[in-house]
């Protein structure tokens, strides 16, 4: 199983920035979904949650508000819509997929390679 994360880039405060990520391989049965994040010098935090029929999310206190998960599981694809970002949001995103979870929550599984956001004051 292979995450591919994209849609990164250079964006200026108040700007907006749609993340996708493209499942490929052989995922059995159901799954929950989640974006991370990793910023300079700072650990990886949590970032958005979705459970496996996209009926259920989950958000940051920092985020909450001001993004939204998404997923389309007919194109095996994660997405994660940015809005009013902040120069605090710069990070390394990272997808990834727990096959042990249907809820809201990811623990581990497999993750993506990463796509750099950042947002500049």
């Amino acid at each position: 199983v292979q995450l591919q994360a994209s849609g990164g880039g250079l964006v200026q405060a108040g700007g907006s920035l749609r993340l996708s990520c493209a499942v490929s391989g052989r995922v059995g049965g159901r799954y929950a979904m989640g974006w991370f994040r990793r910023a300079p010098g700072k650990d990886r935090e949590f970032v958005a949650a979705i459970n496996w029929n996209g009926a259920d999310t989950r958000y940051a206190d920092s985020v909450e508000g001001r993004f939204t998960i998404s997923r389309d599981n007919a194109r095996a694809t994660l997405y994660l819509q940015m809005i009013d970002l902040k120069p605090e949001d710069t990070a390394v995103y990272y997808c990834a997929l727990d096959p042990n979870k249907v809820v809201a929550d990811v623990e581990g599984g497999w993750w993506g390679q990463g796509t750099l956001v950042t947002v500049s004051s």
